[in-house]
């Protein structure tokens, strides 16, 4: 169920949007089929890397935050998508058992000057690790319905 539109968030709100942990089993099977880079699928030469040790694809950790943020924020939202990413990082590499938590932030909220239906809110998320090491962040802009257009 729909509960907030564009006029309900404001710059400044913060969102806690839970934590995930890190199944091995799932990480490599993403990189399998999407990232195959060695340090993500095979252990061996993942330790003789300068990870020492198998990490997650930074796709993989972009799409369980991803999920938390559907989960938490946009399942509950009139989001219609979004105008992309503005910078993405990956600052310290997940691994297998690793708990990631993440919150969002609104950073800037205009309305559409072409769409009366609409608004437009520029937003941050950070992502962690349970030692509390950033792991991934992102910049992006996403599409709201105003309630006005609600169906």
């Amino acid at each position: 169920m729909t509960e907030i539109y564009f006029e309900d968030i404001r710059e400044g709100d913060v969102r806690e949007l839970g934590s995930y942990r890190v199944p091995k089993d799932e990480m490599v099977a993403f990189a399998h089929q999407y990232d195959p880079q060695p340090i993500h699928v095979d252990e061996s030469a993942a330790e003789d890397s300068i990870y020492d040790g198998i990490i997650a694809s930074g796709w993989y950790t972009a799409g369980v935050c991803m999920q938390l943020l559907v989960d938490e924020f946009l399942d509950h939202a009139a989001s219609v998508g979004s105008l992309g990413l503005d910078e993405l990082r990956w600052e310290t590499p997940v691994r297998p058992s690793d708990v990631i938590s993440a919150r969002n932030e609104i950073l800037e909220v205009r309305e559409s000057t072409t769409r009366d239906d609409r608004g437009y809110v520029k937003n941050y998320l950070v992502a962690h690790n349970q030692d509390g090491d950033e792991v991934l962040s992102w910049t992006a802009t996403n599409i709201f319905l105003r309630k006005s257009a609600a169906p």
